[in-house]
């Protein structure tokens, strides 16, 4: 079997660590006559945590290592010393991670920002010592309590992308070679159905030295909503793109017509539901290189009433218009949902 090279949905097992135990112990110093109990409290198990990692864009390293425990705290010690509360288990997650508890199926929470910190699985409280069972009618209390169970999970992680834009289209639209144009991303070109069988992100530099995150996603089929070919794991990573770009084979390479993928791609947005039918999108002709692209375009318009903007991303033509247009349209999406300014 062949090892994955990316992975977007995991099943892992969390233990955190258990509580120490209290302890029962006496002061017996020379000096100090009738010294009375002072056996510690043992100290908390550790937790369980996810963290954002802006650096991580894949779940492969959970894929190969499902298991992951905190440590256990350490037992109360004489003198009232409260013991050493176990180490946190610390798990790095991309960006755009959602967690579920697999045996209830509750959505615990999303990782959506770097440095975000979900407590998945509590360390267990540290036993009480005997110090706390003394009274006026038991002075020398040998009680004393075990430490606490950490709670123990198995959960689902499930990763959505975080972009801004996500290049939506059906397979061999160009998608990947249009990303490698617009940023510094490789994604694997060539020319069969589902080269790109995982989502690549790629960051456009904008001449203000600002960015733009662009998505390439799995290509899309007809019945994509149930399922098919790559279905949700197309559908899924868009959730979370702000602005789509329905990117259209102009050349009918693969024997279809153009607005026959233009009405296709605007279903199964719709089918699927979750909103993207709704989100903002803009149609682009690519492959208009072609021999037969400039009529196909013709007729694209004719029967959908839009005018795509026309580009090659293998020869670069229209590239830098695209560019251009992306950037603007983004701005005024960042400008309808930025808070307004005070006065």
């Amino acid at each position: 079997m062949k090892a994955p090279t990316f992975v977007d949905r995991v099943r892992i097992h969390v233990r955190a660590g258990r509580g120490g135990d209290g302890v029962a112990t006496f002061r017996r110093e020379k000096y100090v006559p009738f010294g009375g109990p002072d056996g510690g409290d043992g100290g908390k198990g550790g937790d369980v945590i996810l963290v954002g990692d802006p650096d991580t864009d894949s779940l492969l390293h959970l894929f190969y290592q499902p298991h992951h425990r905190a440590e256990p705290g350490q037992p109360g010690r004489r003198k009232q010393q409260t013991g050493a509360s176990g180490a946190d288990c610390i798990i790095k997650v991309p960006c755009g991670t959602l967690v579920v508890d697999e045996s209830t199926g509750e959505p615990l929470g999303e990782i959506l920002h770097p440095g975000q910190r979900l407590v998945v699985a509590r360390g267990g409280a540290g036993g009480l010592g005997n110090l706390h069972f003394v009274s006026p009618t038991h002075r020398a209390p040998r009680e004393c309590t075990p430490g606490e169970e950490g709670e123990e999970r198995h959960l689902i992680l499930e990763l959505k992308l975080i972009s801004d834009v996500g290049l939506v289209g059906f397979p061999n639209a160009g998608k990947s070679t249009l990303l490698g144009r617009i940023s510094r991303a490789h994604p694997k070109v060539a020319s069969y159905p589902f080269t790109t069988l995982h989502p690549t992100v790629g960051v456009m530099e904008l001449d203000d030295y600002e960015s733009i995150r662009v998505a390439d996603i799995p290509g899309l089929l007809a019945g994509a909503h149930r399922g098919v070919g790559l279905g949700h794991d197309f559908l899924r990573h868009i959730e979370r793109t702000r602005f789509l770009v329905l990117l259209i084979d102009m050349a009918g390479s693969e024997g279809r017509h153009p607005a026959d993928d233009y009405f296709t791609l605007r279903r199964e947005l719709e089918l699927y539901g979750r909103g993207l039918h709704e989100r903002p999108f803009m149609v682009v002709a690519n492959k208009m290189d072609q021999p037969g692209a400039e009529q196909r375009y013709v007729e694209f318009v004719a029967r959908t009433g839009l005018e795509p903007l026309r580009i090659s991303a293998l020869t670069g033509d229209g590239i830098n218009a695209f560019k251009q247009e992306l950037a603007r349209r983004v701005r005024a999406l960042d400008a309808v949902s930025a808070p307004p300014s005070s006065p």
